[in-house]
């Protein structure tokens, strides 16, 4: 291997762009250059320019490579891992028709619930695509954008998802992963390729669609001269395909291949998401059954509201996301956006359990306690299947990793360990996404494994707090109301 060679790994989130430098040989992380995206909509809707996208990486990488103090000539790779799901439609030029509809955009919530039906059930769509339409999937999305504004479906020469979109940027080449592929709703994680009666059923000519490679790792080409110039980049340095956020971050926690498997991993960002590395396809109704970008399968759960529906409210009641105390008798959902798992797409906040002696403190702590109790249920659901009992001692003594932006707050971290009751493990990295990406774009360079990079690295060194004794109150009380919410969708009075 070169020495003093370094690769870039960006991940290009809801919120932000980051580009880490990392340095091949040693793994040091030299810099994170960091730009923010924008956000719009309401009711529902949320959505961002894809041009913004592109900016923010540039932006990123320029000012990760002037913290990094290194020389262009000394990058030898990169790659992007992009928040997943979102729809990217283009015309002529390879220029967006219209702004990105995000993975939490819930307008599509009827499209999703109509597709489920056309196909037979959730057990039809999982037996082909290992998941079940919801609002934040691909396929929805797409559909709505059929009914909703048909001049833009049938204007589209290309469909793209985020970290595609940024990939074809890169190189001109239109080109996927398994791994963000298993996000669309029309690629069969079943068969490994894009499924022609799902295609058929969307209307969705498979021409529109990138290329699925291999892996995430793999060299699809090298920068384009526009590219290399937009980036002060040599052009002549290895692109990978990339892949979506959760699986670049499973591989910067050096899970799959012959690395951790059914290692559960709680990331706590925009949304909090479960999922575990395994060698088997999830035949759970209840999870997303994704692709890992390595062969391998990511059974994931995914819930809406998480740090951004907290800090609001926060904001609201005028507190720092720290002044957080245990809710008491009050119990509050946070579902500011509606919800995903459960599938609770036009539900808002509830707030329940008040007394005259109830603080604003603790209905900060409530509101957290909300989000972490459905986030653990997830949790629960993911360990079944993975063939584990959640209620089982041996399998609550599994280590819980703790990952994303909500790991380096106290809070929360308290919050999960009181509720879970499990061993806690907060690797040491706080870019783990990032980290993940440049393991892939350093095993497009060399040829090696982007698991065994990232081990070799000690991306995922971690440490182990203290197991708390588990509110068995808290978590009660949360999940009596939770299933109150329920009843209606279950049939219920």
């Amino acid at each position: 291997m070169p020495p003093h060679t370094v690769v870039i790994g960006v991940d290009s989130s809801t919120q932000s762009t980051k580009a880490a430098f990392v340095d091949v040989g040693t793994g040091r992380l030299l810099s994170v250059g960091r730009a923010p995206h924008v956000v719009t909509g309401e009711a529902g809707a949320r959505e961002s320019d894809p041009e913004v996208w592109w900016r923010a990486l540039c932006d990123a990488v320029a000012a990760g490579l002037k913290e990094s103090g290194v020389a262009a000539s000394a990058v030898t790779g990169i790659a992007v891992a992009g928040q997943q799901h979102g729809l990217v439609v283009l015309g002529p030029g390879g220029r967006p028709l219209r702004p990105a509809m995000l993975w939490n955009d819930t307008r599509s919530a009827p499209q999703a619930a109509a597709l489920t039906a056309a196909l037979g059930g959730a057990a039809a769509w999982t037996a082909r695509t290992g998941s079940v339409p919801v609002a934040a999937i691909t396929a929805s999305k797409w559909q709505w954008l059929r009914e909703n504004e048909p001049e833009n479906a049938a204007g589209a020469v290309a469909v793209r998802l985020p970290h595609d979109f940024l990939t074809e940027r890169l190189t001109g080449a239109a080109v996927t992963d398994p791994g963000d592929a298993s996000g669309t709703g029309w690629y069969s994680t079943a068969i490994g390729a894009y499924d022609p009666g799902l295609l058929e059923l969307l209307g969705l000519g498979a021409s529109l669609l990138p290329e699925v490679v291999q892996t995430g790792a793999t060299r699809i080409g090298s920068l384009t001269a526009e590219a290399a110039d937009m980036l002060g980049l040599p052009a002549s340095i290895a692109v990978a395909a990339g892949t979506g956020d959760n699986m670049s971050a499973a591989v910067g926690l050096g899970l799959g291949g012959a690395g951790l498997l059914d290692h559960p991993v709680l990331s706590l960002g925009t949304s909090g998401t479960v999922f575990a590395a395994s060698r088997t396809r999830s035949a759970s109704t209840a999870l997303s059954g994704f692709a890992a970008t390595d062969g391998m399968y990511l059974p994931l759960a995914c819930t809406l509201n998480c740090t951004l529906a907290v800090d609001k409210i926060a904001a609201l009641l005028g507190l720092d996301r720290e002044d957080a105390v245990p809710g008491g008798e009050a119990v509050l959902l946070p579902y500011l956006d509606g919800e995903r798992a459960p599938d609770l797409p036009t539900a808002a906040g509830l707030l329940t359990g008040l007394r005259h002696d109830t603080t604003p403190q603790q209905l900060l702590g409530a509101a957290y306690e909300g989000a972490v109790v459905t986030v653990l249920r997830a949790l629960d659901e993911l360990l079944r299947a993975c063939g584990l009992d959640p209620a089982d001692p041996e399998t609550a003594a599994r280590p819980l990793r703790l990952i994303g932006g909500g790991a380096r707050g106290r809070a929360w971290v308290e919050t999960v360990r009181r509720l879970s009751g499990r061993p806690v493990i907060v690797p040491g990295s706080g870019e783990l996404v990032a980290l993940g990406a440049a393991a892939l774009a350093a095993a497009a360079a060399t040829g090696d494994d982007p698991v065994a990079i990232a081990t070799d690295w000690g991306t995922g060194k971690e440490a182990q707090l203290p197991v708390a004794q588990r509110d068995s109150a808290t978590w009660e009380r949360v999940g009596s109301v939770l299933d109150r919410a329920m009843t209606p969708l279950l049939g219920g009075a």
